[in-house]
């Protein structure tokens, strides 16, 4: 981002103000910038943790194939899945609250005795898939925020503050030498009067006893 100033009082305090906005803002950002690391190192373990389960339990499901032919997935169906919102270091994130089933009847007689243990573990395989893409959701969210922030970080650290620092130099620098150059100014146009002040006395001077009468530079009366 180019800082535009003019070198000029009002300027230099405009620029003065911006900086200041970002020095104080900064160490907001820094902190920010730390947490959402550790956020996302945390939901990243936690996914990873999440997916080896996941791996598991199909790893058992497919053990069980076989078995699970014999099985009427329209029995067991996923009516709704809750959720709410939480801010984690700042940023919004999905949390998954329950997963709601509905279920038909079956006959336990005319139906394997493994069925019921079957709901069980397809309800355990759903919730473990649901929670698993919740938390992928919340890594990418927490992820997406800490590169924002770390961009905000860089361009605040190494573009604007030292752009803002080096731009006030310069107008600062301006200014003593605008200052200065007028002082000198001043002296010689002092220096200069006096010195026709002077001439000007050596020129013409009184002398005693005769007033009105004058005397060259030579002493000779005019």
């Amino acid at each position: 981002m180019a800082i535009t100033y003019q070198f000029n009082k009002t300027s230099l305090q405009g620029l003065e103000k911006d900086l200041k906005m970002r020095q104080r803002t900064l160490p907001t950002l820094q902190s920010k910038e730390t947490a959402l690391r550790l956020e996302v190192k945390k939901a990243k373990k936690e996914l990873e943790e999440l997916d080896e389960e996941v791996n598991r339990r199909i790893k058992d499901y497919d053990q069980m194939l076989a078995l699970w032919g014999e099985f009427d997935t329209s029995l067991i169906h996923v009516d709704d899945v809750r959720m709410s919102v939480k801010k984690i270091a700042g940023v919004r994130v999905p949390v998954l609250d329950e997963v709601v089933y509905s279920t038909k009847e079956f006959s336990l007689f005319s139906s394997p005795k493994w069925f019921a243990d079957g709901f069980e573990q397809i309800k355990a395989i759903a919730d473990v898939g649901i929670r698993q893409e919740f938390v992928r959701r919340k890594v990418d969210l927490l992820e997406y925020a800490r590169k924002k922030t770390t961009q905000k970080v860089n361009l605040f650290e190494k573009v604007q503050i030292p752009g803002y620092q080096d731009a006030i130099r310069k107008i600062k620098r301006f200014m003593e030498d605008e200052e200065n150059l007028s002082k000198s100014s001043q002296k010689i146009v002092k220096s200069k009067r006096e010195a026709e002040a002077r001439a000007e006395e050596e020129k013409v001077t009184v002398v005693p006893g005769e007033a009105g009468k004058t005397l060259d530079g030579k002493g000779a009366k005019l």
